[in-house]
């Protein structure tokens, strides 16, 4: 199967603060609760809560395996605990189901969380040096067995919750709370989730509230009345400028042969079957 020549951590455009994942939820949320108008459907409302959203267990599953085809290559996102390398992007090791990056913040809240939950582990004595390389694509003090102790740790049941706790928290939880906000449902959020693991949450013109604004410039959300597939039409063709930003995230495939295929198909509660490309590679979910 075809690697995607920026390796699977092709998602933030800078590097994350840990405090904007915390401040994300409230400065979004916020920004996009507008009533809708009276032109919209009087159904929608209706239509919207009978929605099966991305919270949903299945639902959230076929999220994850989506982001794995384009960050993993791979459909299996639960083999992906163990995963670890640096894929030379500026950011450290890339490791984990979402990709924590040393040089961003969100692995060291995750080691953090790991030795809370279970003190004495096998990466709790690197917590001094992922204070450190922080900010950095430094590997001092984690070479040369860090890779193989997080290999070690991937087994731990316990170090497999932290991971999925840290990425409900920083964000699915805060992509997800944002979408339904705006009136979206499966697919939309869906859109909204992958955006935030490949760009981060924050504000600034690459990141997801970035392109989430412009794209509002160009639209209206549901939320606000705006029809929902005009919406996320905006949402990609600007999430599309800010990949192109950066030669890392040249590859759009997972915009046009993925989300954008739902979209066209109308499939706004991102339902299975689904078939899609990533990098030229095929994928599909029967059910």
């Amino acid at each position: 199967m075809q690697i995607p020549p920026v390796g699977q951590s092709s998602r933030r455009a800078v590097l994350l603060v840990p405090a904007l994942a915390v401040a994300l939820v409230p400065a979004l949320v916020g920004t996009g609760t507008a009533h809708a108008s009276d032109s919209m459907p009087s159904t929608r409302a209706s239509v919207v809560a009978a929605s099966v959203d991305l919270t949903d267990p299945h639902k959230k599953d076929i999220a994850m395996q989506l982001v794995s085809s384009a960050e993993n290559s791979s459909l299996d996102w639960k083999a992906q605990y163990k995963y670890i390398e640096d894929i030379d992007d500026g950011r450290g090791y890339t490791a984990g189901i979402i990709g924590f990056c040393s040089g961003t913040g969100d692995m060291l809240d995750l080691v953090e969380l790991y030795a809370k939950n279970k003190p004495g582990n096998v990466l709790a004595k690197y917590l001094p040096a992922l204070r450190k390389v922080n900010g950095t694509d430094s590997h001092s003090g984690l070479d040369p067995n860090f890779t193989k102790d997080w290999v070690t740790a991937a087994k731990d049941t316990v170090f497999q919750q932290a991971q999925n706790s840290e990425r409900d928290r920083v964000y699915f939880n805060p992509a997800v709370q944002q979408a339904k906000a705006d009136g979206l449902r499966a697919l939309g959020q869906f859109i909204y989730y992958d955006a935030i693991v490949m760009h981060g949450p924050g504000n600034d013109s690459v990141s997801f509230g970035g392109i989430r604004k412009t794209a509002m410039k160009k639209a209206k959300t549901p939320a606000q009345g705006g029809n929902e597939t005009t919406y996320l039409n905006a949402f990609l063709d600007a999430r599309k400028a800010a990949m192109k930003t950066e030669e890392a995230h040249s590859d759009t495939s997972r915009v046009d042969t993925e989300q954008r295929v739902f979209l066209k198909a109308g499939n706004l509660d991102l339902n299975p079957p689904l078939t899609w490309k990533v990098y030229g590679d095929s994928y599909t979910i029967k059910s």
